[in-house]
């Protein structure tokens, strides 16, 4: 397999690229099952809201602090050497860009902004971190907890956290990610279809492809015609559509192909 020899490559990653930066993921082996919260109910008010802001406080104690790991490092060379068109990631831990990758699509959004949902105002989510430190002193401190996929941890006891609202209006404050339920932006979408058509190759890494909105990528790219690689640690939606298919540890794996060019 010589993925770059066929030209410029489009790659697609997923969670499985950041879990060696302590970031655990919904569907790698040994996973548990989880059930995160949908847009839907962190609309609902707050309560939701309140139990939404709780658990994400502790978790970005953990992920605000996470580092980029091999596997980042290697697809910022990459690019850096010029064989990659654009890195689209389904990951909202900004890691990418961390090791130094500079052509990337945010798919989900990113966990360290915060949009308010009366008025549009996006701010750094570290200002929301002091913030919530300041009207929750000691919160949490104590515990041992068990960090989730989306940035928050395993915790219920939370009817006692004080949430904090936008500065502008007051309204509610939600991560600028897209929640399950809810749909990336149109445009983002089109732009992704674009870099797909402009490409000669996909690379996809660390994802399962279980949802539709990194599947439909790699069912474009099939169309076209080009050769599609998958890089995962178990099965994927997807395997069907590659052109080879490596299970394997996305880390080790992507440093060795960038050492190798």
């Amino acid at each position: 397999m010589d993925l770059f020899a066929a030209g410029s490559v489009v790659v697609l990653t997923g969670a499985g690229l950041s879990t060696d930066s302590g970031i655990p993921d919904y569907r790698g082996p040994g996973a548990p099952v989880r059930a995160p919260m949908t847009i839907t109910e962190f609309r609902s008010g707050p309560e939701a809201q309140q139990r939404y802001w709780a658990r994400s406080h502790l978790g970005w104690q953990r992920m605000g602090t996470a580092v980029p790991n091999k596997g980042h490092l290697a697809l910022a060379a990459l690019e850096s050497a010029g064989y990659l068109t654009q890195l689209i990631t389904q990951n909202v831990d900004g890691l990418h860009q961390q090791a130094g990758s500079r052509k990337v699509v945010d798919l989900h959004g990113r966990i360290d902004e915060v949009i308010c949902l009366n008025c549009g105002q996006i701010t750094p989510r570290l200002e929301l971190h002091r913030r919530l430190d300041e009207l929750n002193p000691g919160f949490g401190v104590d515990l041992e907890l068990v960090s989730a996929p989306d940035g928050d941890v395993e915790f219920d006891n939370t009817s006692g956290f004080r949430v904090a609202a936008c500065t502008r209006c007051a309204g509610p404050l939600k991560p600028h990610v897209v929640f399950f339920g809810d749909s990336v932006p149109k445009p983002t979408v089109a732009h992704c279809f674009e870099t797909v058509d402009s490409s000669d190759a996909m690379l996809v890494a660390g994802s399962s492809l279980t949802v539709m909105s990194g599947l439909r990528f790699v069912r474009h790219a099939r169309r076209r015609g080009i050769p599609i690689v998958i890089l995962n640690r178990g099965t994927t939606r997807g395997d069907e559509l590659a052109t080879w298919r490596l299970d394997a540890d996305c880390s080790s794996t992507l440093t060795a192909l960038a050492a190798e060019l």
